[in-house]
């Protein structure tokens, strides 16, 4: 069993969760102006990647750029992990691979506490990889618990590269937004994306 194998009610169950999908979560978080040289990529790539419609070309020439600019923005004190593999509990059924990962370390060569966010790749199906996504966000917890660097909140996204669903789990609620975001708003993708790092941000 692994990450891919939960859907939404699956991990519910299993992990005795409470769902909240209420709240307009990030409705008074401020935009940050994207680099010019994220806008040039993105006029590029969004009718590349949305021709190709694979869920590769969609990390790749979608995902993969806006959070690198996100690390940008932080100075490069977080560290950003794509197609790795988050084996944190097999008896639970909480390894395998996820699209991408951000820690909040400077650590690059391995992946190592806090995970701070999560991010799961979909070509279309974003409700339907939710559950794959919280599952690998329960397994952060658990391995920030782990390495004894433990956070109050644990952030993801199921993407398509030009539709974003974000979610939070805190302790055993995961709140789900009711709003979904788009590519062409980056700015406020950004400033959702870079939220959980304000003490970072603040430092840079």
């Amino acid at each position: 069993m692994a990450y891919s194998d939960f859907s939404l009610a699956k991990v519910k169950k299993s992990f005795d969760l409470t769902l909240d999908e209420t709240r307009n979560l990030f409705v008074d978080t401020k935009p940050v102006t994207p680099s010019e040289t994220l806008r040039t990529i993105l006029i590029d790539y969004i009718p590349l990647a949305t021709a190709i419609s694979t869920e590769k070309a969609r990390s790749e020439f979608l995902i993969a750029p806006i959070l690198a600019e996100v690390r940008r923005l932080l100075n490069n004190k977080i560290s950003l992990f794509s197609g790795n593999e988050f084996n944190v509990d097999a008896t639970q059924g909480l390894q395998g691979f996820c699209d991408y990962i951000i820690s909040n370390s400077q650590e690059q060569l391995f992946l190592s506490a806090p995970v701070m966010f999560i991010f799961e790749a979909k070509k279309e199906d974003i409700i339907g990889g939710l559950g794959q996504c919280v599952a690998a966000m329960i397994a952060a917890q658990l391995f920030n618990q782990n390495q004894g660097n433990e956070v109050g909140r644990i952030y993801g996204s199921v993407t398509s590269g030009t539709n974003w669903k974000f979610l939070f789990l805190e302790e055993t609620t995961v709140y789900i937004d009711s709003t979904e975001y788009y590519i062409k708003e980056v700015d406020k993708l950004l400033g959702i994306l870079l939220q959980p790092f304000q003490p970072v941000l603040t430092a840079v």
